[in-house]
């Protein structure tokens, strides 16, 4: 005895689901509103994208009106302060300008020997004083030393000279010796200070030209020249004067060693 035959399903050529119950129009309405409500954004996440665009439109935005800003898009006030810096600096100029103009006139003119001659004048003086060659003026300090019992050592007197010179003093004279560059302070077979060579006899004077409140301020200075000469059984006293004469000479040598260094001429 056979049963109903029974009905099988074969795909077709193009495939697809086997048949089967198939939605209802409102079945289909559901699922699709279900699946807006599930990709629906959240309120924060809407208002984080709105701003993150305004954000992107404004650096746009800034970035061409940075490169496009020129002096139409200017306050008055800014234009006006712009101006006067122009202004000022335009003005600087043209005096520097002036200024050159005039050294060069009386470089070529007929002033030009003469103010090389007075520039050259004024070279030779100031290196006359700074060589002791020249007898100079001006105010300064005299500084008397008693020692009768000659204990001022060399070490004493260089602190004399080096505080000097350290306080601005352009011109020195320590007894009858003019202090210079090549200047140095020694001692004698005796034990006795010599300055180039020469024995310093006491009482001495030394006398400094420059600033007299300053040169005497350096003289106080606290375990100085002043203090040390004290200790050991000296005296020190310090006079200002607005106006003191270094007379005393130094003879000008040839150097032995030193040379001047040629010019190079740059490439």
């Amino acid at each position: 005895m056979t049963g109903p035959a029974r009905r099988t399903w074969r795909p077709s050529r193009g495939g697809g689901r086997p048949p089967g119950p198939q939605p209802t129009t409102a079945q289909a309405r559901r699922r699709l509103r279900a699946l807006l409500v599930r990709l629906r954004p959240a309120r924060g996440q809407v208002v984080a994208a709105v701003l993150l665009a305004l954000l992107g439109v404004a650096l746009v935005a800034q970035v061409r009106s940075a490169d496009e800003v020129g002096l139409a898009q200017l306050r008055q006030s800014e234009l006006v302060a712009l101006l006067d810096d122009v202004s000022e600096r335009v003005d600087a100029l043209q005096g520097e300008v002036r200024q050159l103009e005039d050294d060069k006139e009386q470089l070529q003119g007929q002033e030009g020997d003469e103010a090389a001659a007075r520039a050259a004048q004024e070279r030779l003086n100031s290196y006359s004083i700074l060589a002791g060659t020249v007898p100079v003026e001006g105010p300064g300090i005299s500084v008397y030393v008693s020692d009768p019992a000659r204990v001022m050592t060399q070490t004493m007197l260089l602190d004399a000279i080096q505080e000097l010179r350290d306080a601005g003093a352009e011109a020195i004279q320590i007894g009858a010796q003019r202090v210079v560059a090549s200047s140095y302070v020694g001692v004698d077979a005796e034990g006795h200070v010599t300055l180039d060579g020469t024995t310093l006899t006491p009482p001495y004077r030394i006398i400094a030209i420059g600033g007299s409140h300053t040169l005497a301020g350096a003289m106080a200075i606290p375990g100085g020249f002043s203090d040390s000469l004290r200790g050991a059984g000296g005296a020190v006293q310090v006079v200002e004067s607005e106006s003191l004469v270094v007379d005393a000479l130094h003879e000008a040598t040839e150097p032995r060693y030193a040379r001047p260094v040629p010019p190079t001429t740059e490439p």
